[in-house]
């Protein structure tokens, strides 16, 4: 992996392939959705910090909902978060997503077993209605090992700016991790689609984890003025969520 002084050098590299894609997005009306799922403390926050870091705030939106609100509660579940799909010349990235009936919902019991099932035929229909409607869906779940996440729950505790960081959810990462692991793998498996797939992020190295998943957004996508020399390096921190991956690499 490279030093310090090189990665702050591919950073701004990416800077600007980064305002160069964003460029082709709002010529081309292109629609992209970025998701961003993961372990508490992996990351997620930090890396969207990078994404947006140069972009746009005009035609850039962040996405971090809240938890649902009694009226919320009563709707069709994806209705709150399509009302936050990007529209044409946009790039939006959820900060979770509707992922989270997958995840935090099916381990904390904020579902029935009935809803947690329904998502998983709802989610491809869902996800296939936006390909078809020419959304761009790229989805990435940031793992990290649990000696590393117990350590920046920690550090959350200490650092009075990250003090917003901490939540009651906080507190059970490390109780159910075998159950956050048993239904993340479930969820990869089973919503991994063609047309919006899973890539899973080694994100134990932030700074590192920073420079593999701009560079592979980078390369999944097509601009003018590409740089592919500066995208052709695999960091190997990113990769497909497939079966193999899953059972061999995953934390």
């Amino acid at each position: 992996m490279v030093m310090k002084k090189e990665k702050k050098k591919i950073l701004n590299k990416l800077y600007i392939e980064l305002v160069k894609l964003q460029k082709e997005i709002i010529s081309s009306n292109l629609k992209l959705l970025v998701i961003l799922e993961g372990r508490d403390a992996a990351g997620k926050d930090g890396t969207i910090k990078r994404i947006i870091k140069h972009l746009s705030p005009r035609e850039t939106r962040v996405v971090a909902l809240n938890k649902p609100s009694d009226r919320q509660q009563l709707e069709w579940y994806f209705q709150r978060y399509s009302v936050h799909l990007p529209v044409s010349g946009e790039f939006v990235l959820l900060n979770r997503s509707w992922y989270n009936r997958a995840g935090v919902e099916k381990v904390m019991g904020f579902c029935t077993e009935m809803q947690y099932k329904s998502f998983f035929t709802e989610v491809k229909l869902f996800e296939k209605m936006l390909a078809d409607a020419d959304f761009i869906v790229l989805k990435y779940y940031l793992d990290v090992s649990k000696k590393e996440q117990e350590r920046r729950l920690k550090d959350r505790k200490t650092d009075p700016l990250k003090q917003w960081k901490i939540s009651p959810i906080d507190k059970e990462a490390k109780k159910f991790w075998k159950d956050y692991s048993e239904a993340r793998n479930e969820m990869l498996l089973r919503t991994s689609f063609k047309h919006s797939p899973w890539f899973v992020v080694d994100a134990d190295k932030k700074n590192a984890a920073h420079i593999s998943i701009i560079t592979h957004l980078l390369s999944q996508l097509e601009y003018q003025n590409k740089d592919e020399k500066l995208l052709s390096h695999d960091y190997e921190l990113v990769y497909p969520a497939t079966a193999e991956n899953i059972n061999t690499k995953l934390f």
